[in-house]
């Protein structure tokens, strides 16, 4: 029977849940006693700002500058995006260096002659050299290798499981695969290294089949499965089995095979590899550790924030009647900041990063190349608009907050515009990241395993200064 009360659960703008006051409703005895589980959820878990100050505590292991506490050493790559001078912040131009080359040196110029370049890159992140031809030839090979999946194991994980979210699919996939390994316990470097390659030969295959069967399950459309072809690059398998036809352009090919060389790799820091690490430190498996960072990647402050960027700029696009015109978008622009105006956040989305400050060289190559696809098609008028969002945003921020922070456009400002103009599915942009950034976290965990030695286990400090009075059942109120 329905019982009656007189308090309501509210979620506010922050989506916090909170008990006001409303008219009498009737809810179900089972809806009740929900009720008294999360009703004081926001209360019981906020931590006064005021908590902080005078403290030395580092918020989201950042020091007071924004930068990151240095938590580790590394010689797999370094993101340069400041220098720091008589221990002040000083905005530089931005550098991403792997194995300690420029990404931009690796992946070569835009046109038809460039060859492909992840496998390569994949090498050098998980072998610490460059490739000679035929050590570059051998790796390619494996990989090719590693495609086909368990008996089975598309019916029983892939179909019979499909997901609204893919990012959950491949965590679960990555996880399941575990069972499937004889040695999946053995930390060996024949081993681990056998996983890495396993899985980012893999997982492109996970994702197009998973996307498939989602919308099988949730839209009712036809279930292609097309098997790869032998002796394709990972971007050429993925268009290959992603496009109900098989058909794509070089160009289209060579465009996904620079953003996943432009997502393998960024450093010990960000959350899904230093997620990566974490685990890694605890002496899990490689599936374990690996699911885990997908899982970070999935997050919306993380590579899902390129659904945020997007959906922004469709916004932009539906508001602004002449994207040529700078003062219209800039107007539009300024209510964006003034929370007027899309998500109500005041955030740009596109513009800022955590270490870059000048530019973020990712944003500038992939700039390059998705200039050079989009010219003379129906996707120019696009791109000239994200270029003005990206020279008047940092003015406009400054001018909406009243702050100087230098700001550039991310990596994520063109990351959905390119993968748009060859018609890949928004399903899979943060899926996309993922398979590209199979490589770093593989390449961090065996950094971490080799050299790292200890579980990585930070401090929290507790509010409460005196012991609480335990009272028994029958005195409690």
């Amino acid at each position: 029977m329905p019982i009656e009360i007189d308090e309501t659960l509210v979620a506010d703008d922050d989506g916090r849940v909170q008990v006001g006051e409303a008219d009498t409703i009737q809810i179900s005895p089972d809806e009740a006693r929900r009720v008294g589980l999360y009703h004081t959820f926001d209360d019981v878990n906020r931590i006064p700002a005021a908590a902080y100050e005078g403290t030395d505590v580092k918020r989201g292991l950042r020091n007071a500058d924004g930068t990151g506490v240095v938590a580790g050493i590394t010689n797999i790559s370094q993101v340069i995006g400041y220098n720091v001078i008589d221990g002040v912040k000083v905005p530089a131009e931005g550098s991403l260096r792997l194995r300690g080359y420029e990404l931009s040196d690796l992946l070569g110029t835009a046109g038809a002659e460039r060859r492909f370049a992840f496998e390569e890159l994949c090498y050098l992140l998980l072998m610490g050299d460059l490739p000679t031809q035929h050590a570059l030839d051998e790796f390619i090979g494996v990989i090719d290798t590693q495609r086909e999946l368990p008996d089975g194991f598309t019916a029983s994980t892939l179909m019979n499981a499909a997901s609204h979210n893919i990012m959950n699919v491949l965590a679960q996939s990555i996880l399941k695969l575990y069972a499937y390994d004889d040695h999946a316990e053995e930390r060996t470097a024949k081993h681990e290294i056998h996983t890495a390659l396993s899985l980012l030969s893999r997982l492109p295959r996970i994702m197009v089949l998973s996307y498939y069967s989602k919308r099988a399950r949730f839209n009712h459309e036809s279930m292609i499965m097309h098997r790869f072809v032998e002796g394709q690059s990972t971007a050429e398998t993925i268009l290959s089995m992603l496009r109900p036809d098989r058909a794509f352009t070089p160009d289209e090919a060579r465009m996904l095979d620079i953003m996943l060389c432009i997502h393998a790799e960024h450093g010990g820091g960000n959350n899904s590899t230093f997620a990566t690490r974490v685990l890694t430190s605890a002496d899990t498996d490689p599936y374990s550790a690996y699911a885990a960072a997908i899982g970070a990647l999935k997050g919306y402050r993380h590579g899902g924030a390129n659904h945020k960027v997007r959906a922004m700029q469709d916004e932009i696009k539906r508001q602004v009647s002449d994207w040529s015109d700078e003062g219209q978008v800039a107007d539009y622009l300024r209510r964006i900041v003034a929370k007027e105006a899309y998500d109500r956040t005041g955030l740009v989305y596109g513009m800022g990063h955590a270490v870059y400050t000048l530019s973020d060289p990712r944003a500038n190559i992939l700039k390059g190349f998705a200039e050079r696809l989009a010219k003379g098609t129906e996707f120019e008028a696009e791109f000239d608009l994200l270029r003005t969002i990206e020279r008047i945003a940092p003015q406009v921020v400054a001018e909406g907050r009243g702050i100087s922070k230098t700001l550039c456009a991310n990596v994520d400002m063109y990351s959905g515009f390119v993968y748009s103009m060859m018609g890949i599915p928004e399903d899979l942009y943060t899926p996309l990241f993922a398979c590209g950034r199979m490589a770093g976290w593989a390449a961090h965990r065996f950094e971490e395993i080799v050299s790292g030695k200890r579980i990585i286990r930070p401090a929290y400090n507790s509010l409460r200064a005196a012991p609480r009075i335990y009272q028994c059942i029958d005195e409690r109120k």
